[in-house]
């Protein structure tokens, strides 16, 4: 029976045999039966349909239904279409496009044809592409070249380049297929395949098969042609007035009840045309119209624009302003997130380059980004920020650029429109729209607190009489004489006058810049007696300011800080700086631009972020301290803050005031240059960070490399323009050697090339170590005028040389040698030459390379004398030139050499005999060489040896002797006969091989000036494991990447599991050390106050942090600003442990708004490290950390900005029966 049942089929299939074939045979799997899933019927084409469409479109689509286990097809669903009225509802306008909207179904077709549209003002090269079409008058029937040259008998340019006419409407879509979108599949190398060639697989069936899953991502710069030799940046005459402007946009996206200046005008026409436009205008001038227009357009077009701004401060305002104008309006910045998908989205420059990196949807839709404030790119901390995302972005958004004034606006408009391949436009003002007079005050209160002086007029004509009126006062009133008055009681004094003088000559409100903000609190301090408002005034900044701060806490609105403020205020009186609470600064602003701050105090980031012109602006001092020293301000900065005073529309002229501060008169030097200086130049600030390294080297693959990214940086914009200069000249030289190539080299010649290797092996050694060598103190010393040199310098080989001057910085030697005497011919003949004649020259020989004359001088081993009559030429050399510096002095005067040669370069002078001075250096330095060559003994020529006591010179020194000892092992084959002319024959060919290299590298990425940079740290990425040796991104690498900051720290941090332990409070607090930047007196690893878990997570964040930093300058990378600062540990852990904010100020000095600026970066650090940490699979980590930013986002540190809150919060109007003036001290 046993024996039976064995032999019986099995019940069950055999799963190892069912594997086997899963494995094995995959092809024999039902979702590669495609034929039995699906039906087709072939179409035939229609083309009249395509002139129709559906009112309404489907709401319906078929969805396939597979199998999960097998991905075979199972049935076909019908499913609706999400979002089909919003996407259809209107269409974008344009001359193709009109409304369509379900409660309007009149006939739009009709109202166009009864429109008159003027067809010349059409393009007629779509934007993006690179050719387009011209038609008849009909408006349908295309127009080739030959058919337009014989009706207008002139030749019609249908693109920027001269391109065949030839109409080919598939070649086009294909030629243009990559530039209309943002999103570009990713794509394997196919070969071309002719229309007839076409595979055989069905439409419909390819879209049954399964495929590879589409990876979407952002085309930026990686295979596109760049034109570098086009001048990409064009400037708008904006002195020529645009009459035709109605005509031109009959119907504007958005409307203005003022009208509109001339480069506002002329920025809406490139708007319109969908151009790049760069608008440097001067302060207070318009540009924000520009803004407004394109968000309008992008609307009207139902697109999105987004609007970037350099601070969060002045993206709030934005905010507000934007959403009073426009509907569906979002901001995005680190702790504020209102309405995300918004049409209008403002956001900061750190924001969009994340959506960049994570290739946002939002990123498809959008049509124009504005970056405001664009002069802030020459941040030293932030402004590689902005390089780096106008290089990242599609090519389909077009970019809108403001700025104050700068001097090199094309400049980076070019750089700009090589990078996109597209002109920019470049539209600037010539002059302020309200002139500004500028003025030195140097009252000091008391009878001389009206004296001010005009110093630089309306016309910026600067008045020297001015200053000497000013430099006269300032004598009377600060001389010598009369009692001592303390510095403190002076400044009040002053303060106080000029506060007077300003009022009684209508001159309020105004804008004190102090670069301090200790004392701009000091000021205020000593002023709070002063009452510059009536009693109604007082009325409604009372009511305003109780209303603000109703939305803190009883505690925080007891903060002395907040106390203090509402006393200064209701005088009139405000103060500006970083050191304020945010909510406080907001009211300060809401309550200045509203008129009821007569005087404010700020420093220098209130011209930056806040957009609120005065009637003056005063300058406490012309001098700051930038973090590195103490230093006059800059013109750029200068003009920035000055550019504040003047209204619009109230003011004939601006104020600038600048007193006299510390009883110190400026110089009249130094006024002009701020005052009339030229503003500060757009510079590259590009750096290359961690996060950049590895998103790169992430999606290399399908977009963009670190290398592209470089060389499309600003900083590398002359390694780009010069491209095809090096392409011209390396296809030149790749000829020049295949024709060398082909000639075959003798026996004799190979001798001679390893002559010319080793004497190019000792050249390049000798140029590296030469100056330096020159460069120590004895050798300086012992060049002086009328110092005996040896010399070799093109065609003048190893000749002794008089040393006429001294090199001075970047300046050359300059000495006298001896020459071979240069006969004139001598005809009695007189040749007439008429005027127009055309008299042949002779071709000048073509000179050789330096190295040329280098290597022939090795074979020269005397010392060099005139054949004949003796002449003599002053030369210019180098370092380089010098071979030896001999013991022996000649005493001449060398000022009278140099004279005399320099006269007798002129050429009515050039027949003239040397001078006496020049003839005797002559005479001795041609007796020296005839006693040196015949070896008298009263030449007795030494040369003088210094000794090298820095050891890595010193090692540089036996290498280039080493490499002579091989040169003159190879000297002897030089001496055969015709040397020259056969060597030249090698010199030719080596010296193209050499040279294409060069040219090779310099078209390289490895020839940019931050590929060593580059290379560092992917050093310290593959030593640190965030990366492998094939350059492929290791799951550190994908962790860090996704931070913007701290990349590598906070990686290793949560990687070794250095904060699991600790309670979300401490966490907090040792975290603060990432972004607190504040000098403090402690900032030690271990503070008696805190706990032991506190001072031991600190000790081990440290060594951490120094490990990393150690790593880094190994390979020569220094990050000063990653230098972590424990000062506000003690105050970050108290306030996560959710205790009082006014409670626990008594732990630290720093100001609160220093101290609130720093918890909201806290709040951005800890959601890296959350991420990170849900990354490593630590799944503790990310509870404490969701529990801490819970414990800091409370309270007047997270308190809502006046200009997000829905409920629009304004001053009262004013009562005029309550308008009283009540000015007191």
């Amino acid at each position: 029976m046993k024996n039976k049942a064995a032999d019986l089929p099995p019940i069950l299939p055999n799963v190892q045999d069912i594997l086997k074939e899963y494995l094995i045979c995959p092809d024999r799997l039902p979702i590669h039966e495609y034929e039995r899933n699906q039906e087709y019927w072939p179409r035939e084409p229609d083309i009249p349909t395509l002139f129709d469409f559906d009112r309404v479109p489907c709401g319906t689509t078929l969805k396939v239904q597979r199998d999960p286990n097998t991905g075979k097809i199972i049935e076909f669903r019908e499913v609706p279409v999400t979002q089909v009225i919003d996407r259809f509802t209107e269409f974008r306008d344009g001359p193709l496009s009109f409304p369509l909207s379900f409660r309007d179904l009149s006939n739009p077709i009709a109202e166009i044809q009864d429109q008159t549209i003027d067809f010349t003002e059409l393009l007629s090269v779509p934007p993006g592409f690179e050719r387009g079409l011209q038609f008849a008058k009909d408006g349908f029937t295309v127009i080739t070249e030959p058919e337009m040259a014989e009706e207008n008998n002139e030749e019609i340019q249908l693109t920027d380049d001269e391109t065949d006419n030839t109409v080919n409407l598939m070649a086009l879509i294909n030629q243009e297929q990559d530039l209309l979108g943002l999103w570009t599949e990713n794509k394997s190398a196919t070969t071309n395949v002719k229309l007839s060639e076409q595979p055989t697989l069905d439409i419909h069936e390819s879209e049954v098969l399964p495929t590879e899953p589409e990876i979407h991502v952002l085309n930026i710069t990686k295979t596109r042609a760049v034109n570098k030799g086009t001048d990409w940046a064009v400037k708008v005459d904006i002195e020529q007035p645009v009459n035709d402007f109605q005509e031109r946009i009959p119907k504007m996206a958005i409307e203005y009840e003022f009208e509109l200046d001339t480069f506002q005008k002329q920025a809406i026409i490139k708007l319109e045309e969908h151009c790049d436009v760069f608008v440097a205008a001067h302060t207070s001038a318009g540009k924000t119209v520009v803004a407004e227009y394109a968000i309008a357009l992008s609307q009207k077009h139902k697109t999105r624009t987004i609007y970037t701004s350099p601070i969060k401060a002045l993206s709030n305002q934005k905010y507000r302003d934007f959403k009073n104008k426009f509907e569906d309006v979002g901001l995005v910045t680190g702790d504020i997130q209102i309405n995300q998908t918004g049409v209008c989205l403002i956001m900061t420059t750190e924001i969009l380059r994340s959506m960049l990196y994570r290739a946002s949807d939002i990123i498809a839709d959008l049509e124009y980004v504005i970056f405001d404030e664009v002069h802030y790119i020459n941040d030293a901390e932030r402004g590689y920020i902005w390089e780096e995302v106008l290089i990242l972005l599609p090519d389909h958004v077009r970019i809108v650029l403001l700025s104050a004034t700068v001097p090199n606006a094309m400049d980076f408009a070019n750089w700009l429109g090589v990078t996109k391949q597209r002109k920019v436009y470049v539209i600037s003002t010539s002059k302020r729209p309200v002139p500004l007079k500028h003025y030195l005050y140097t009252g000091i209160g008391g009878k001389t607190k009206d004296e001010r002086f005009l110093l630089v007029d309306e016309d910026e004509k600067m008045l020297v009489s001015g200053y000497a009126k000013a430099q006269k006062a300032h004598a009377a009133s600060h001389g010598t004489g009369g009692k001592f008055i303390h510095r403190q009681t002076q400044e009040r004094r002053s303060l106080m006058g000029l506060i007077d003088h300003l009022q009684r000559h209508e001159l309020l409100p105004v804008v004190a810049f102090t670069f301090s903000r200790a004392k701009c609190d000091r000021i205020t301090d000593e002023l709070h007696n002063l009452s510059l408002t009536t009693f109604d005034e007082k009325r409604r900044i009372e009511s305003f300011f109780r209303m603000c701060v109703e939305q803190l806490k009883e505690p925080d609105r007891q903060l002395p800080q907040v106390l203090k403020m509402q006393a200064v205020l209701v005088n009139g009186i405000g103060v500006h700086h970083s050191g304020i609470l945010p909510i406080i600064k907001e009211i300060v602003e809401i309550l200045f631009s509203n008129g009821l701050v007569k005087v404010l105090f700020a420093t220098e980031t209130f011209a930056m972020g806040v957009n609120m012109p005065a009637r003056t602006v005063v300058f406490n001092s012309i001098k700051k301290f930038d973090g590195k020293e103490m230093r006059c301000l800059k013109p750029g900065e200068y003009i920035q803050m000055a550019g504040r005073a003047g209204r619009r529309g109230k003011d004939q002229n601006g104020t600038v005031i600048i007193r006299c501060a510390d009883d110190v008169l400026p110089d009249l030097r130094t006024l002009r240059e701020i005052t009339q200086g030229k503003p500060q130049k757009l510079e590259s600030k590009f750096r290359l960070t961690y996060s950049l390294i590895l998103n790169a080297l992430r999606l290399e693959s399908w977009v963009w490399t670190v290398e592209s990214v470089m060389l499309h940086s600003f900083h590398e914009v002359n390694h780009v323009t010069k491209a095809d200069a090096l392409k011209v000249e390396l296809e030149r030289t790749e000829a020049a050697l295949a024709e060398e190539m082909s000639r075959d080299y003798g026996e004799h010649l190979h001798k001679l090339v390893g002559f010319y290797k080793a004497a190019a092996e000792y050249i390049e050694e000798w140029n590296i170590v030469q100056p330096k060598l020159m460069e120590q103190a004895r050798v300086v010393k012992e060049m002086i005028p009328g110092r005996v040199l040896v010399i070799s310098h093109e065609d003048h080989y190893n000749k002794l040389a008089i040393l006429l001057s001294t090199r001075k910085g970047y300046e050359p030697y300059k000495v006298l040698v001896l020459a071979n005497q240069q006969k004139q011919p001598v005809s009695d003949e007189i040749h007439i030459i008429l005027r127009d004649a055309v008299v042949e020259q002779k071709e000048q020989p073509q000179k050789k390379p330096d190295k040329w004359y280098r290597m022939l001088s090795y074979t020269h081993e005397d010392i060099f004398q005139p054949d004949g009559a003796i002449g003599h030429e002053v030369l210019d050399i180098t370092a380089v030139d010098v071979t030896r510096i001999t013991d022996k002095t000649i005493k001449i005067d060398c000022e009278l050499v140099l004279k005399d040669w320099s006269k007798r370069q002129i050429p009515r002078f050039r027949d003239d005999p040397p001078g006496q001075t020049c003839q005797q250096a002559i005479q001795q330095l041609a007796k020296l060489t005839t006693s040196v060559l015949n070896n008298a003994d009263d030449a007795n020529l030494q040369y003088l040896m210094f000794p090298v006591k820095d050891i890595t010179l010193s090692q540089e020194v036996d290498y280039m002797n080493a490499k002579k000892k091989d040169l003159i092992t190879q000297i002897n084959c030089t001496k055969i006969a015709n040397f020259e002319e056969q060597f030249y024959t090698v010199f030719k060919r080596e010296h193209l091989e050499e040279k294409l290299k060069i040219l090779k590298f310099e078209m390289s990425s490895r020839s940019l000036s931050l590929y060593p940079q580059y290379m560092d740290r992917m050093e310290v990425l593959t030593q640190l494991e965030h990366i492998n040796e094939q350059k492929r991104v290791l799951p550190k690498g994908n962790v860090a990447r996704k931070m913007s900051m701290n990349e590598l720290l906070i990686t290793e941090l949560v990687l070794r599991n250095t904060l699991t332990h600790l309670q979300p409070c401490e966490i907090a607090a040792l975290l603060s050390a990432l972004v607190f930047q504040v000098k403090v007196k402690d900032n030690t690893t271990e503070l008696p106050h805190l706990t032991d878990s506190l001072n031991k997570g600190m000790k081990e964040i440290a060594a951490i942090n120094k490990e990393l930093r150690d790593l880094e300058l190994r390979y020569k990378i220094s990050n000063a600003n990653d230098e972590l600062n424990f000062g506000l540990v003690a105050f970050v852990n108290e306030w996560a442990r959710e205790k009082p904010f006014a409670d626990i100020m008594d732990l630290t000095d720093i100001q609160e708004g220093i101290i609130v600026r720093c918890i909201l970066q806290l709040n951005e650090t800890l959601k890296d490290v959350r991420e990170a940490a849900s990354k490593f699979g630590n799944s503790e980590l990310p509870t404490k950390i969701d529990e801490a930013m819970t414990a800091i986002k409370r309270d007047i540190v997270f308190a809502a900005s006046l200009y997000t809150q829905n409920k629009e919060i304004t001053v009262s109007p004013p009562n005029p029966k309550l308008n009283e003036t009540h000015v007191q001290e």
